[in-house]
């Protein structure tokens, strides 16, 4: 597909279609608290670091966030295993500070619903790479989630990850391969990248499951089962990421 890959802060009229384009994000994910209270700010405060992509016909068909963090920093120096909120907070803390940043993270790649397939999320880890390298920067990190993981719950992160391929010994995950074949390297698993907590209540209207059940429960688009407590009310997702380093 001939597309056309900008930045936000190039094309600041496509926020609104950018915030509106079809996904298939499960609607729990969206619950997550860190992301729901920050994750709006990426494009105000990092539109350069925001990327779009357009179809011939104007159409928006992708979207990639990214954000600029200080690593080398008193009590950092390594990917956090707090990973997708973790880094997302650095980023606004360091950009309050006034920290000058040395590193880029990937927040979210997204293609829309009918453009799946098509090669696309491939064209926008590259273009995200291409950019943090414009803006001076030599590494991109992704707190990469396995596009597959869902299929296999049960499986501990560290041992999915580490799945290759027979043929030519690529990731068995789908999205995992996509940044190996771009140049990434897979690092370290951040256990605990996202939290997701909530009422039974909450989680019934999330997912349409009956949370009836104490124990883990799997949920479809969970990369491993959420647990939930009937005796107190309440149940808690704590998902697992990857973490994959480019070079710029």
């Amino acid at each position: 597909m001939d597309l056309m890959i900008t930045t936000l802060a190039a094309r600041p009229e496509l926020a609104r279609a950018m915030d509106e384009m079809p996904d298939t994000w499960p609607e729990f994910v969206l619950e997550d608290l860190v992301g729901w209270a920050n994750f709006p700010r990426i494009a105000v405060e990092f539109p350069e670091y925001v990327l779009v992509a357009t179809d011939p016909h104007g159409a928006v068909v992708a979207r990639a966030y990214s954000v600029p963090f200080v690593l080398e920093a008193p009590g950092r120096g390594r990917l956090p295993v707090n990973g997708w909120d973790q880094v997302l907070l650095w980023a606004l803390s360091d950009l309050r500070h006034g920290r000058i940043p040395d590193m880029v993270s990937a927040i979210e790649i997204t293609v829309a619903e009918g453009h799946l397939g098509r090669g696309i999320s491939g064209r926008m880890v590259a273009a995200m790479r291409e950019n943090a390298g414009r803006l001076g920067f030599g590494e991109l990190v992704a707190p990469v989630r396995p596009s597959a993981k869902h299929t296999d719950p049960s499986a501990p992160m560290e041992e999915y990850a580490r799945r290759t391929r027979d043929e030519d010994g690529l990731p068995r995950d789908p999205w995992l391969r996509v940044h190996v074949r771009a140049g990434g390297v897979i690092e370290a698993v951040a256990p605990t990248s996202m939290t997701v907590s909530g009422s039974l209540a909450q989680w019934r209207d999330w997912t349409g499951l009956p949370f009836d059940a104490e124990g883990p429960v799997v949920v479809p688009g969970a990369l491993v089962p959420v647990h939930c407590s009937t005796e107190h009310g309440y149940a808690v997702y704590v998902e697992p990421n990857v973490w994959v380093r480019h070079r710029v």
